[in-house]
């Protein structure tokens, strides 16, 4: 005898309450949860194994659009198919048609979103929008993602390898993690077209030969203690930054983003930075010499930033320690610059007294040997007290 179908009516639908299920017949169940919510299940047999389909709220499907399904489901398999195996395939291909429809700028948006919390600032995301913005979307940017290929990676690079390298390297590197993020995300298959090893290192000459690595110009250490001397002449809070990144060997965008709770200027004189301010991502503890304390002076009520800009509440812009530079006519140099005088001073200097691992850990640098980094956890604070009150000495002439 066949089972008899069409078991519940809308009224029925709408008025069960109690958790469980409800048949309606010919496999199809009305599911009500523990929170009340309503749902149509299928359930089925392939091969003796019993199986569950889901059809869809009851909100969205009602009763008849049920019993439509139902009856699709019942045909499929009658035809020797599995509804559940058909839904998928039909859901691939909807999806392959989106992805053939996500253009290379939709998904450059969703990299830049899905990163923005991970990334050290605003301007670091700025960048990535600004540069992609200039020289991919041009190009690339109304193409579906999945059509992205080396030609077209080539065309945005090419004009600009050799006349902006620096710009181009970092182009190279955003469109290969974006292209990364499409394929992951299957807009996308196959190799990446913006891969340098092995791919475009063939096409595009190795940036180093065609732009080798400018280091940051730097004041010679012989000369320091004179340009202290007149650097300490100069009024204003940006010569006083400048001054105390020299102290410190730190860099400027630490100096300027400095607050009075980094600061023990009592018991400890240290300076600790917080590891998603530096540029390693680990926390520095940098010991004050007493004249870099000095020249902190005494901090004004309500006052959060070490050196504040014109404005109430924000930090000098790096082009103002430039300009204290350039008004001293040394537009020669740079402020980064003077973290290789303290370093060549380490060198030629006090070599035989501070050890190479004394010296890098005072610039916050990784130590190159892994397996050396690996075993040495410290910081050597204590040697690197006595190293930053001789160069503080030293800059004092």
């Amino acid at each position: 005898m066949a089972e008899k179908i069409k078991r519940l009516s809308a009224l029925a639908v709408a008025k069960l309450a109690e958790p469980g299920y409800y048949c309606d017949g010919g496999g199809l169940w009305l599911q009500i949860a523990k929170s009340g919510s309503k749902s149509w299940v299928f359930f089925y047999s392939v091969h003796g194994k019993r199986r569950e389909m889901g059809l869809g709220g009851l909100t969205a499907v009602g009763l008849a659009g049920a019993r439509e399904l139902a009856v699709e489901c019942r045909t499929q398999l009658q035809a020797g198919r599995d509804p559940i195996v058909v839904r998928d395939a039909h859901l691939d291909v909807r999806h392959a048609a989106q992805a053939r429809q996500m253009t290379f700028d939709q998904c450059a948006a969703a990299y830049v979103d899905a990163h923005r919390g991970s990334w050290k600032s605003v301007k670091h995301a700025k960048q990535w929008i600004s540069t992609l913005a200039t020289y991919a979307s041009p190009v690339i940017g109304s193409l579906p993602v999945a059509l992205v290929d080396t030609e077209a990676v080539t065309k945005i690079l090419a004009p600009i390898w050799s006349t902006k390298t620096e710009t181009a390297t970092r182009l190279r590197g955003r469109i290969e993690s974006i292209l990364g993020w499409a394929t992951v995300s299957k807009f996308r298959s196959g190799d990446n077209p913006a891969k340098w090893d092995g791919h475009l290192e063939n096409l595009l000459a190795s940036p180093s030969k065609i732009a080798p690595v400018k280091n940051h110009p730097a004041l010679p250490w012989i000369e320091l203690p004179a340009f202290m001397a007149a650097l300490r002449k100069r009024e204003g809070v940006a010569a006083r930054a400048v001054e105390f990144a020299i102290l410190t060997a730190c860099r400027s965008g630490e100096v300027r983003g400095a607050t009075w709770g980094e600061l023990d200027l009592d018991g400890g004189k240290l300076w600790t930075i917080a590891a998603d301010r530096m540029k390693a991502s680990k926390e520095h503890r940098v010991p004050l010499a007493d004249p870099a304390i000095a020249l902190l002076g005494h901090r004004q009520s309500g006052e959060r930033i070490v050196f504040p800009g014109q404005k109430e509440g924000t930090a000098l812009s790096d082009m103002s320690l430039t300009a204290v530079l350039r008004r001293m006519g040394r537009s020669d140099i740079t402020v980064h610059g003077f973290r290789s005088t303290f370093r060549d001073w380490c060198a030629e200097a006090v070599g035989n007294t501070f050890s190479r691992e004394v010296c890098e850990h005072a610039l916050a640098h990784s130590l190159p040997d892994k397996v050396e980094a690996a075993y040495r956890r410290g910081d050597l604070l204590g040697k690197r007290i006595l190293l930053m009150k001789a160069w503080a000495e030293y800059c004092q002439g």
